[in-house]
């Protein structure tokens, strides 16, 4: 594998970080996503790893540097990389390789060269605060989750989970909605619905939902959340009984009969491009907490579903 050398590390490298740049080339046929949580191995150690940004592709033929949002199979580029926790780097950081695999370590999707650790990387460190989670919890009398609803679009999600959080109102409990479409008018404004926007559009919201939850909030999260790999890493933000997934199983058929905002059509025009469920993907979850269907029953029946696991 031939990677290019430059640039030109700090002149303070150190032997652990947890942030990193580095060069690589991709192998899989799907493409790597910035934002998308991998497995990523060295000869020491073996953690969690992302790339939060693509500095550039390389063509290798003419030395060009080319933008890029992805990286598909057999492509170089140059990353920043961020891991779950420092990583030992055998022989100094400027001399240590890498593979990546998928999240459960099963298979391998690129591989490459680390060129320095970021100063950002020794630049940061955990403030120590004066309350925690439970503290915050006990004064509001409750237990904080984060319930994450996933489903189509049309399939009742904003709906259910509206009338969910006005039920828990009326039982005292402290509760904040996160909403797929008015979160894109702030937070997200920046992001479309290409594959690595999309990821991008989960991990944010979801460390905003970890923030709620430790804040001792009850936080409903209605979004599409198309990917499992983005959910099961939101998942992993919250401590084990916290995280509680909703599926909402409306078929593709129901959602585009009711098709309330007229995105389907659209879709099916072709004017809308990247439309979950036409041409780009919905990876149903495997074996959620709640599993509702709202062509079964009524929204307030799916309501009490839930109430049921919360209880």
């Amino acid at each position: 594998m031939s990677l290019r050398s430059e640039p030109q590390p700090p002149k303070h490298t150190c032997e652990k970080a947890d942030q990193y740049m580095a060069r690589l080339v991709w192998l899989h046929a799907q493409p790597l996503v910035p934002s998308r949580q991998y497995r990523m191995r060295t000869a020491a150690s073996e953690a969690t790893a992302t790339v939060t940004e693509i500095k550039h592709r390389e063509d290798i033929a003419t030395g060009a540097r080319l933008a890029a949002k992805t990286v598909g199979q057999n492509e170089f580029a140059l990353v920043n990389l961020s891991t779950s926790m420092e990583l030992a780097m055998v022989g100094g950081v400027d001399k240590s390789g890498f593979v990546l695999l998928d999240a459960l370590g099963r298979e391998v999707l690129g591989a490459g060269r680390i060129e320095f650790a970021l100063r950002r990387a020794s630049n940061i460190q955990w403030q120590a605060l004066g309350l925690n989670k439970a503290a915050r919890a006990f004064q509001k009398k409750q237990v904080p989750r984060c319930i994450w609803f996933t489903g189509l679009s049309g399939s009742g999600k904003s709906t259910l989970a509206s009338l969910l959080e006005k039920r828990l109102h009326a039982l005292g409990r402290h509760t904040y909605l996160l909403d797929g479409d008015n979160v894109r008018h702030g937070l997200n404004r920046d992001l479309g619905f290409t594959d690595a926007d999309r990821v991008e559009n989960i991990r944010r919201v979801a460390e905003v939902a970890k923030l709620m939850v430790d804040a001792g909030l009850v936080v409903l999260v209605s979004f599409i959340s198309p990917f499992r790999s983005e959910r099961r890493m939101a998942r992993g933000l919250f401590a084990q009984g916290e995280f509680i997934e909703v599926f909402v199983d409306t078929p593709l058929e129901a959602c585009e009969r009711r098709d309330v905002k007229g995105l389907y059509a659209k879709a099916r025009r072709g004017e809308l491009k990247n439309f979950t469920g036409i041409d780009s993907p919905y990876e149903p979850p495997e074996s959620p907490q709640v599993r509702v269907r709202t062509t079964d029953a009524p929204p307030e029946v799916c309501v009490e579903q839930i109430i049921d696991v919360l209880d």
